[in-house]
């Protein structure tokens, strides 16, 4: 029986009692690991975890260093990790009072680097330039759909028309009398959108379409003002075209004033059209049109210029995530993050749930106690919350992260926190917060992938990178999500949607060092506009404002 060495396995942590498989293991084949020798007594796939020594029931299942997990069966040397015998478990945390050292990493390579962005008059700095439409009930969410298709068809920002061109060809291949059962999709021509965008200095117009603003609680409607007004003040966004129906919850003029209590100078272009003064929906729409199109004749006179790295504020995400993320992808973006910190950016992290088990290594690197203290505190509400309902952290895991390697839910978020690499801790935001200082800042957001992009760009990111293991096609309306693979296969499999491969450490083939300064190349010419990602390519706009309801 062949012997299997650490070329093919790995320990994450010198304190750990298991091991991470690189590549695929068949039971019977004998492992060598620090003067042990054993024999793997199950069939081990790639990403997934078998012990260096016996567990007895009860038992501690450490990785990353730290509790991940306990035993809750009997487990031989060699035997895999399951969801049947290992069992969520974290330690307690608490405020120690530790005088945290930071190492900065080396970054004179891009000390004096600088990204083209578009520059607000606040003194923040966009990495694109989009007009938002903002309906402040869901009884606009039709018209908002009317005057999308209108706009996107003519001026160029309609990236599906490809799918309507291939619907005609379908069509007339069925007109010509051919079997659509047995119609070979491959034979279309590859049919690609014609019309130019007319308006270069114009990313984007974006829409946020919701199921809110009114028939829900009072808090609900000025959470989401929060979240609107938010979006309406982000670096990215120019101008706004706010659709009202006229008796919601959320009328326009706390809207209004939500935005100017979140930034007293803000003066951006805000048209607003209410439907019940209207004299009819189809003048609503044209009126609407009209004095966008307007708008979008201002903005696009407004040029990129260089500005320095310490103007950019990355959101760092995970979703779809499988047993490599915190191995490849995630530490990688964790090291993008640590480079930007030192450069004097701003870095977010969020998905509180998937903070759990990793919670006093944070707690540790926070710069003071109060800082120590809202985290704790919003950790401990959160899950409170989610134990009230019969659910909790625990329960994170989706069924595909299992599949993929990650047992529980101090497993998925000690790899999950890798992102936000080894920086302390300046701040902790609330929902909506805006980012205030240079540094790493948490923000309680759920683990739901576009509940947390939402509220990411919320705080202010205005770019985010997002591991992803098993793939997803998440975006966000005006924060460019570039997408950033844990292995290779994923990449070739879904290259349609992925931005960036970490696959090569997996390998041996390339360091975490310097595979997170490509990712910050990446970031700076995605930044400059030199180079569109791949969510932003598709126009997945995805915006889900969280209700502060019980959300993994």
């Amino acid at each position: 029986m062949s012997i299997i060495t650490n070329k093919s396995f790995l320990q994450i942590h010198p304190d750990d009692n298991v091991l991470v498989a690189l590549q695929d293991l068949q039971k019977g084949q004998k492992i060598e690991w620090n003067n042990l020798t054993f024999d793997l007594k199950d069939d081990v796939h790639a990403k997934h975890k078998f012990f260096i020594t016996d567990r007895a029931i009860g038992e501690d299942v450490l990785m990353y260093g730290v509790l991940v997990g306990k035993a809750t069966a009997f487990i031989p040397q060699g035997g895999l990790m399951t969801t049947e015998n290992v069992h969520h478990a974290s330690q307690d945390y608490a405020y120690r009072n530790v005088n945290y050292q930071w190492q900065a990493p080396d970054v004179s390579k891009f000390q004096d680097r600088t990204f083209n962005g578009y520059h607000r008059q606040d003194g923040k700095v966009g990495t694109a330039n989009y007009w938002l439409f903002i309906p402040t009930v869901f009884c606009e969410n039709r018209n908002m759909d009317v005057i999308k298709e209108s706009l996107y068809n003519t001026l160029g920002y309609n990236v599906t028309d490809k799918y309507k061109q291939f619907t005609d060809q379908l069509l007339t291949a069925y007109q010509d009398g051919e079997s659509i059962d047995s119609f070979n999709v491959d034979s279309l021509a590859s049919a690609q959108a014609t019309k130019k965008r007319v308006f270069k200095n114009v990313d984007g117009i974006k829409f946020l379409n919701h199921q809110g603003g009114c028939g829900g609680t009072r808090q609900d409607a000025d959470l989401l003002s929060n979240l609107l007004a938010a979006y309406a003040d982000h670096p990215n966004v120019a101008g706004i075209t706010v659709l009202s129906l006229g008796c919601q919850h959320l009328q326009t003029q706390s809207l209004l004033d939500d935005i100017k209590e979140r930034n007293p100078t803000f003066n951006k272009k805000v048209l607003i059209f209410e439907q019940q003064q209207s004299q009819s929906e189809e003048q609503l729409i044209k009126d609407a049109i009209l004095k966008t199109f307007e708008g979008l004749t201002e903005i696009n006179k407004i040029e990129r210029s260089p500005a320095p790295l310490s103007k950019l504020c990355v959101g760092v995400k995970c979703g779809g995530s499988d047993g490599f993320s915190g191995i490849s992808a995630n530490p990688s973006v964790g090291y993008t993050s640590d480079l930007l910190v030192a450069l004097g950016a701003k870095v977010l992290l969020a998905e509180f749930p998937e903070l759990c088990g990793a919670e006093q290594n944070i707690i540790d690197r926070c710069v003071d106690k109060p800082t120590a203290e809202k985290f704790i505190r919003l950790m401990q509400e959160y899950d409170a919350q989610a134990h009230a309902v019969g659910s909790g952290f625990h329960m994170n895991p989706s069924p595909g992260n299992i599949k993929d390697g990650l047992i529980t839910d101090a497993i998925k978020s000690t790899g999950a926190a890798k992102k936000a690499g080894t920086s302390p801790v300046v701040d902790v935001l609330d929902y909506t917060e805006p980012v205030t200082k240079p540094g790493l800042s948490l923000v309680c957001t759920p683990g739901n992938d576009v509940e947390a992009t939402t509220g990411k760009a919320a705080s202010g990111a205005t770019l985010i990178l997002f591991t992803t293991g098993l793939g997803t096609p998440t975006g966000n309306p005006v924060c460019p999500v570039i997408k950033i693979a844990t292995n290779t296969a994923l990449t070739n499999r879904m290259g349609d949607i992925i931005d960036i491969d970490t696959g090569a450490i997996i390998r041996g083939e390339k360091t975490i060092e310097e595979m997170g300064e490509e990712i910050l190349e990446y970031c700076v010419r995605a930044a400059s506009g030199e180079i569109t990602p791949k969510a932003v390519l598709l126009n997945q706009d995805d915006f889900i404002p969280w209700k502060r309801g019980v959300s993994l």
